[in-house]
Formats: C-alpha cells, structure tokens, sequence
C-alpha cells in the first residue's frame, strides 16, 4: 500500500510514523526550518554561504537517492538520472535574473539578499520528499527495486536540487558582472 494511500484511509497512521521516526530527523528538519525562516528575511550573506545552501540540499538529495536504491544494483544510472535533470534546471534556471533587490556588495565581498519563502517551500519539499519515500521503503522495501518508482523519484531529486544550484548561480551573476564591469572600466 502506498504511503499516501495509507494516510487518507486512515489519518490516524501519521502519529504511529512520526512516533517511529527515529529521533535525528527532527534535529535534521529544525536546521532545516531554521535555514528556510532565515531565508524568509532579508540578509547580507557571503559566497561561501551563498553556495552551502544548494551544496547542502544537492548532498541531502543524493543521500536520498543512495539510501533509498543504492543497493539495487542500478545506483550508476540512477546518479546519471540526477545528474542529468539537475543540469537541465541549473542551465535553464540560470539564466533568469536573479530575485528583485539582490545586490552584490564588492567591498564586503556578500551579498544582499531580499526575504523570500521559495527557499523554505524547497527545502520543504526535499526534506518531505526523502522522509515519505524513506517511510514508504520502509513499509515496503520491495518498492526500492521498482525501476519506475526508483528512476521517477530520482528525477524529482534532481530538478528540485537543481532549483537550488541555479537561485545561487543567478545571484553569482550579480559579483561576476560587477567584476567584469570593473575591469572594463579600469
């Protein structure tokens, strides 16, 4: 039976999961609630930093694609498939401007960022992603050798880690023109 099946039949199977739940995720999704609300404000914030995020939730989606398949003997494919869709939306997402009012502060070598939820709503979705396919293999580790289920969650880890990878490489853009810019003008 499928997790989702499972929870609109009978609601009440979410307190016995969350009760299961060993007690390192909660500790995982408050690091991770806490990166999303400080994305919610605005805020100067290195480079460094600027690339943890997408650095952070790209290791969080490929944990989940090696935990939930990697001993079905088709992990090589599987990383490819991921590999291949955080590409497409890194090349594609790139390319759009970054959010309104960032600001590249040469002199502080950080940026400035404005406040939005988007980072929270894809960390939440990366974070509930890995938790349900891990209580859904759990329930029915047979399901991990299903090459649809397999390739198909795979996918989605890596179109939402791309999304994270080209926000960054957008707001790069930001410290690149300026250099370039600077150095046009010297």
């Amino acid at each position: 039976m499928l997790l989702t099946d499972l929870l609109a039949q009978h609601p009440e199977a979410l307190i016995d999961i969350v009760r299961r739940t060993p007690p390192w995720v909660a500790g995982v999704l408050a690091a991770l609630l806490a990166l999303g609300f400080s994305s919610a404000r605005p805020r100067r914030m290195p480079l460094a930093r600027l690339l943890a995020m997408p650095a952070a939730m790209g290791a969080l989606a490929l944990w989940g694609v090696q935990s939930a398949f990697g001993a079905t003997g088709h992990l090589p494919a599987l990383l490819a498939l991921w590999a291949g869709g955080w590409a497409a939306v890194v090349a594609i997402g790139a390319r759009l401007a970054p959010p309104a009012g960032t600001r590249w502060d040469a002199a502080a070598r950080s940026f400035h960022l404005p406040g939005s939820w988007v980072p929270m709503g894809l960390i939440l979705a990366v974070f509930l992603m890995k938790y349900g396919i891990s209580v859904q293999l759990a329930m029915e580790p047979a399901l991990a050798r299903d090459a649809g289920f397999a390739f198909a969650v795979t996918a989605l880890y890596g179109l939402l880690s791309g999304l994270f990878a080209a926000r960054a490489l957008r707001v790069l853009r930001l410290a690149r023109g300026a250099s370039s810019t600077h150095l046009h003008q010297a």
